[in-house]
């Protein structure tokens, strides 16, 4: 089997991304301890980042060649940009400003309408117009992403995500230590019959 035949679809990969993006924003309330609110924000302004970049090097150039002037492709951009005009917003003031959550809540719905647009419309019409190429650009996309999520911080992504889903992140810290001592236990003893 081929690495590209396991690779997922680009538009699978995007759709991955928006519902990543809706839990973390689900996580977010105004009773939020501080330091959660910090996390999920962070979280979810990197998760945004890293996916406008990934769509605007590798989907919607290869969109734009199946689909020329296609009017659905030139408001992505410009949603893009402000979505990073609010995310420096954002960023330069803290959760204990006012106006953090009104701000975040606005970032998101800008998102939400967005994430709405793109599964409505712009996906199923990726999925008829790039049809042959949607799994090798999904690994274009995952290669990609790897490179970028090095350049972003690992650790702080790390950090932001446990603080955004700490359940989650719990119980697959204790499935991998469950795994490793599992691994890293002595082997029993075979019983068996001498002949």
């Amino acid at each position: 089997m081929d690495m590209l035949s396991c690779s997922p679809s680009i538009t699978t990969m995007i759709r991955m991304d928006h519902t990543h993006v809706m839990a973390a924003f689900h996580r977010y309330h105004a009773e939020t301890s501080w330091w959660r609110k910090r996390a999920i924000v962070e979280l979810t302004c990197t998760a945004l980042e890293i996916h406008a970049q990934l769509e605007e090097e590798i989907f919607y150039p290869s969109l734009s060649e199946a689909m020329a002037d296609d009017e659905r492709l030139t408001k992505s951009k410009p949603e893009h940009d402000k979505m990073r005009e609010d995310i420096a917003k954002l960023r330069a003031m803290g959760p204990d400003d006012a106006a953090y959550d009104a701000r975040f809540m606005q970032l998101m719905r800008e998102v939400m309408h967005h994430v709405a647009d793109e599964e409505t419309v712009l996906l199923p019409t990726a999925e008829r117009a790039l049809a042959s190429q949607l799994s090798e650009l999904g690994m274009r996309m995952t290669k990609r992403r790897m490179q970028l999520v090095a350049q972003y911080r690992p650790g702080a992504i790390a950090a932001n995500t446990v603080g955004t889903f700490p359940l989650a992140s719990f119980a697959l810290i204790s499935i991998g230590a469950l795994a490793l001592a599992h691994c890293l236990r002595p082997a029993a003893p075979r019983h068996g019959y001498r002949a």
